[in-house]
């Protein structure tokens, strides 16, 4: 259902059970998917690809120009997966050609009120970003992340798997899988054990993440040593690859 004062650009591809609310604008080059429930006074502008049974509560800016100096107009990307909740007054913002084209965010998401999700960023899959958080352009967020309320994260920096910002964390550097982080600026303060748990994790996988979390924070090891002896012990515990991945990959430093 269509309400009767939203604007639709005709070309927008909008599946038929999609509900649009009162003065909601949709703008060209909008794709939104099956069983997409969009509130009223919600802008999205395009290019921008929705995908099905998304949540997007009101006032909410989805799609619109990056806030970068370089950007000239071209058609860069927001692309938005399934199964994502996204509540009042979050801004979404499309890509860069400088970083890619395109904004990305995976499926089953849960973005509270007023989140900022600059250009160029890539969400992955089952987080959380509590409300008023924010992320500067080029900011990877991996699988099962949680920021807490007022975290912000400057740009080029990526947050791995299961790690978790303690509210009103300011993150400026890499923060790598499993860490908890907290204050301003933030510092690594543990594993985030709780997190872990809740999503079945093992007593003994607990221990080995511990273990290499020991490794690069409290060994006094220099990092190229602890990236070494976490290779040597990483064929036995599956649970650290993105670890290794992480460390390996990252640019910038880690948080320390």
């Amino acid at each position: 259902m269509i309400h009767s004062t939203a604007i639709v650009e005709p070309s927008a591809n909008i599946a038929g059970d999609v509900s649009i609310g009162a003065y909601t604008v949709i703008g060209a080059n909008v794709e939104i998917g099956s069983g997409c429930d969009i509130a009223s006074h919600v802008v999205i502008n395009g290019p921008t690809k929705i995908g099905s049974n998304n949540k997007i509560y009101q006032f909410s800016s989805i799609g619109e120009d990056p806030q970068d100096k370089k950007y000239a107009g071209e058609p860069t990307l927001l692309e938005i997966g399934d199964n994502n909740l996204i509540r009042e007054n979050v801004t979404i913002n499309r890509g860069t050609v400088q970083g890619g084209g395109i904004t990305k965010i995976g499926d089953n998401n849960w973005i509270m009120a007023y989140v900022h999700i600059a250009h160029d960023c890539i969400i992955g899959n089952d987080t959380i970003l509590a409300n008023n958080a924010s992320l500067a352009g080029h900011v990877v967020v991996d699988d099962f992340v949680i920021l807490g309320g007022f975290t912000l994260v400057s740009q080029f920096n990526r947050l791995g798997a299961y790690s978790f910002s303690a509210m009103g964390s300011v993150i400026s550097r890499n923060v790598p899988p499993y860490v908890l982080v907290s204050g301003h600026m933030a510092k690594p303060i543990g594993v985030n054990v709780e997190g872990l748990r809740r999503h079945n994790f093992t007593d003994v996988q607990i221990r080995n993440i511990r273990q290499a979390y020991k490794l690069i924070y409290r060994s006094g090891f220099r990092m190229e040593e602890a990236e070494q002896k976490l290779v040597n012990i990483e064929q036995e515990q599956s649970e650290l690859d993105c670890y290794i991945e992480f460390l390996k990959n990252q640019q910038g430093g880690i948080i320390r």
